[in-house]
Formats: C-alpha cells, structure tokens, sequence
C-alpha cells in the first residue's frame, strides 16, 4: 500500500487514527524489542511506524493492528540489515567480544503492566543473546510467525520472499534457537531462592557456598561497553571469585525482575553498576548475563 500525505483538513479522523495506534503500541514495542534487543531503537521503530501510519491512507486495511505489525516488521529489517553491514555489533561471544540485549527491569512486588508485555512468553536475556545471532532474515521470521503468529504470506511481503522460502527459513531459524536456548527452570520461586542465596554468598566472600550453587560448567558473560573491556569465563571456579570480587563493589545489592525472571541489580555511589540475569537448570546456576556498560544503565532508569 502507497503512503499517502494524510489531510491536514480532517484532525478528528487523524485524533482516531492516533488513538488506535495507541492502543497498538504496547504491543508494537514488544514486536521490535524482540527483533533490535534495544529498548530504544524500539521505540524509535514504533515511533517511525506511526508517522508511515499517519501519512498513509489505511481506510481499507480491516485490521490495523497486523498491518502496523508488518510495517515495524520492515522498520526493524532495515534496521538489523544495517547493523549487519555496519559490523557495529559483535555476536554475543565473537572474538572475545560480548553484546548483550538491553534488560527489562521491574520490581520484585509486580511486573508493570507494559514490561508484561515486552518480556511475555519468557522472553529473558538468555534467548534474546541466542536471537542476536540469527540473520536479519532469519530474526524477523522466527520473531513475526513463532512469537506472534503472523501469517508466512505477511511475512513474505516483509522480506521479498516468497511464502515458502520464509516458512523455510523460520524453520531454520527456530532449530538454531531450540539447539542454542539453554534449558532453564520456570518455577520463579525456586529460581528466586537460589538467585537470593548467590547474592547473600557473593556478599559474604563464601566461595564453598558460590561453588554448590554453580553448576560446573557455568558460563558467566559480561557486557561493559565501549569503554570497559568484555569478560567471558567459564567454570564454577572462576566465576565464583570474580562475584566475590564484584561484590566488594558494590555498596548495594537488590533483587529484580529481570525480563520477567529474578535477577539482582547492583549500585555504587547511587549509581547503577550492573543487571544481572540468571540461567537456573535443576536448581543450578548455569549462565550469568552481566550488563556493566555504564551509558546503557544509565538509560534504564534504575535508582538505589
């Protein structure tokens, strides 16, 4: 459909039209944090949506939300292409290097209703690392039809495939994510519980204690940014020393909601030091995410 400038004439039809996006947007900002990880460039995905919204006559589209759904699909598609070519961004663990998604932190009491939204169906830190090293194609497919059930015809026009050729790759997609996802428990309270006894471990310098709740092949990443050098160590052993090591640092500790999972975010000096998110299999620490870059914290909103 051809964008079209929307009469300035008409402000009621264009009020209508600016509150059905709202109530499409929660919804949107779902969509295109799962394809970008940022926070922000979904927001500016959704946002350049609802200007093509605004400048396009959509008085025959009969369901506006998959037709918004569709258009933030090709916003973010443009988006990761460029990323590809650009090479800005390193997969999670290439040449040494580490990237993580940006975190959804909420309070323990209640997970706010749009961050219910962003991180449902278990959407945490773990799986959006695995999302970040499909394809720009392979990301948009997996995300639009396995996250949101958008048919493989709109998803074809999306991509400038064929409906087949998506359905192909989706499918390639989703065996890379189900070989890569790490299993991980789901009941939050026994999560919960072992995260608590890792922060009180971590605080109090008990290695023997960091050590039962650390599976032995744990994998701990670290994403500090530009300016701060990545870390990505393996084993129980070492990833207990450096969490005592942290913790000393840290003047203050909590528990969090982290994409909907309980995770610990740390301060210093009142300022954010970093999110932490948790990987738990049988009631072992397997994985750590650990966000330290200060320029992304600072942008979360995250206060002592």
């Amino acid at each position: 459909m051809g964008e079209e400038t929307f009469p300035a004439d008409r402000p009621a039809e264009l009020a209508e039209l600016a509150e059905r996006f709202e109530a499409e947007r929660p919804q949107l900002r779902s969509v295109a944090y799962r394809m970008l990880g940022s926070l922000a460039e979904a927001e500016d995905a959704v946002q350049e949506a609802w200007l093509r919204l605004s400048r396009s006559d959509v008085s025959e589209v009969r369901n506006l939300g998959a037709w918004l759904t569709t258009v933030v699909g090709r916003i973010c598609l443009d988006q990761l292409r460029s990323r590809a070519s650009r090479r800005e961004d390193p997969l999670p663990e290439q040449d040494g290097q580490v990237r993580l998604p940006d975190p959804v932190v909420s309070g323990l009491a209640t997970l706010d209703p749009v961050h219910e939204i962003l991180v449902a169906d278990s959407v945490g830190i773990a799986l959006m690392v695995v999302l970040e090293t499909l394809s720009p194609a392979e990301r948009v497919a997996f995300v639009l039809h396995d996250m949101f059930d958008v048919p493989f015809d709109g998803i074809a026009e999306v991509l400038g495939r064929t409906a087949a050729s998506t359905r192909q790759l989706a499918s390639r997609a989703r065996r890379r994510v189900q070989g890569a996802t790490p299993a991980a428990d789901t009941d939050d309270t026994r999560k919960r519980a072992v995260v608590e006894a890792f922060l009180a471990a971590a605080r109090g310098g008990e290695f023997d204690a960091l050590l039962l709740l650390l599976d032995p092949e744990v994998l701990a990443r670290s994403d500090g940014g530009t300016l701060v050098p990545s870390v990505l160590r393996r084993g129980a052993a070492d990833v207990a020393a450096q969490a005592v090591a942290f913790a000393r640092f840290a003047a203050e500790a909590r528990l969090v909601l982290v994409n909907g999972s309980p995770g610990v975010v740390s301060f210093a000096d009142g300022r954010p030091l970093s999110v932490m998110s948790f990987t738990i299999h049988d009631g072992r620490i397997t994985g750590l995410d650990i966000l330290t870059d200060p320029t992304r914290l600072a942008t979360l909103g995250l206060t002592a």
